[in-house]
């Protein structure tokens, strides 16, 4: 079937950004909305299927609203495998993102699916992010809106879906898109936004990692810097590197997650200058334009969604890069991203690996 490019199939949430997006791409373009379920994910929490319920009833309102048509696509099975990633990553010590995931195995793949059930060139969704074109490659660049800029988890998409992508809200700040869906009456106008992880309920991601995860948590010891066991945990996949709050130990002093012990089942709290790492090992790299600028090169790197960038010297081995910061960087964790930016820019990124000592030397 022969592509049109005046057709788009657009992600329709149920929420304020996508129902923007959807309601002026319609000026343009003859629009189909998606909607993601996830009703056949195995153990599916009733707290989530409530939330989901709530947002499928929210996107019929829009489509409705907008005089569009809206599919709705069961999604559960493809979810399986993220949330055993999920738990895997938790079982490993490490913290995952599985969003910045989900947009690139899942999301676009079923967006562009559909796109060409329908004989439709395009896609889009309500991210807040930018594509330009120049030189016959196809670059992800930060969305107007700096606060609400969502490249870090799309930079993992590839040319192939980069070419077919349209963000409409790429030039609009949050405070803009509310006001003009309010003006248009759409109906997700004041809904409140949402930020969970899709499969994770608002109680929290615990029972996800007790009904999934291999062998449900792990308690164990919790240590001081010295390795003096000064209390003890429930499972160690109930923290992350940086954390403060919830330790349930108190030491006199501020203390945080400074290291996480999958073997040994060990979570070290200590000062927060043991947090301060002066690079990082980045494995499973995906580069934007199919390739690193060159071998070493200058970025600022996102070590989290909301982190600054930090500058840095980063080098390209076979598998990994290795980065350098030009000062230490705080709470670097693994299983978390490691993007790299040219100014707004994604150039591209990996999983953290592992953090480097704040004494670590460029070679």
């Amino acid at each position: 079937m022969a592509l049109s490019k005046n057709r788009v199939v657009v992600a329709l949430s149920g929420g304020v950004d996508s129902t923007l997006a959807a309601a002026l791409l319609a000026q343009h373009y003859e629009v189909t909305g998606l909607h993601f379920t996830r009703v056949n994910l195995t153990g599916y929490p009733c707290e989530v299927r409530a939330r989901d319920d709530e947002a499928l009833a929210s996107a019929r309102a829009a489509a409705a609203h907008l005089g569009i048509e809206l599919d709705v696509v069961e999604t559960g099975a493809r979810f399986e495998p993220l949330v055993d990633f999920f738990c895997g990553e938790y079982d490993a010590g490490r913290t995952p993102n599985p969003c910045v995931l989900c947009n690139a195995t899942i999301k676009w793949p079923v967006l562009i699916d559909a796109a060409n059930a329908r004989g439709a060139h395009y896609i889009a969704t309500g991210h807040y992010a930018s594509i330009v074109k120049e030189c016959g490659k196809y670059h992800l660049v930060r969305a107007c809106d700096r606060h609400k800029d969502q490249t870090y988890f799309l930079h993992r998409l590839t040319q192939e879906s980069l070419a077919r992508t349209i963000f409409p809200l790429a030039g609009m700040r949050k405070s803009e898109v509310r006001r003009q869906a309010s003006k248009a009456g759409l109906p997700p106008a004041r809904r409140a936004e949402s930020q969970e992880i899709c499969f994770v309920p608002p109680s929290g991601y615990r029972s996800v990692l007790e009904r999934h995860g291999r062998g449900g948590l792990k308690p164990g010891p919790i240590l001081d810097e010295t390795g003096s066991c000064v209390g003890a945990h429930e499972g160690y996949q109930l923290y992350t590197i940086g954390q403060r709050k919830g330790l349930k130990v108190a030491l006199g002093r501020p203390a945080y997650v400074v290291d996480i012990d999958p073997d040994t089942r060990a979570v070290t709290l200590g000062a927060r200058s043991r947090l301060a790492a002066g690079g990082l090992v980045a494995g499973d790299l995906m580069w934007t334009g199919g390739a690193p600028p060159s071998r070493k090169f200058r970025a600022a790197v996102q070590i989290r969604y909301n982190h600054p960038g930090a500058n840095a010297t980063i080098l390209c081995q076979e598998r990994v890069a290795r980065v350098h910061f030009d000062y230490p960087a705080s709470a670097v964790t693994p299983g978390q991203a490691a993007v790299f930016y040219s100014g707004d820019r994604v150039l591209g990124g990996g999983w953290i690996v592992r953090a480097v000592g704040a004494d670590h030397e460029f070679t």
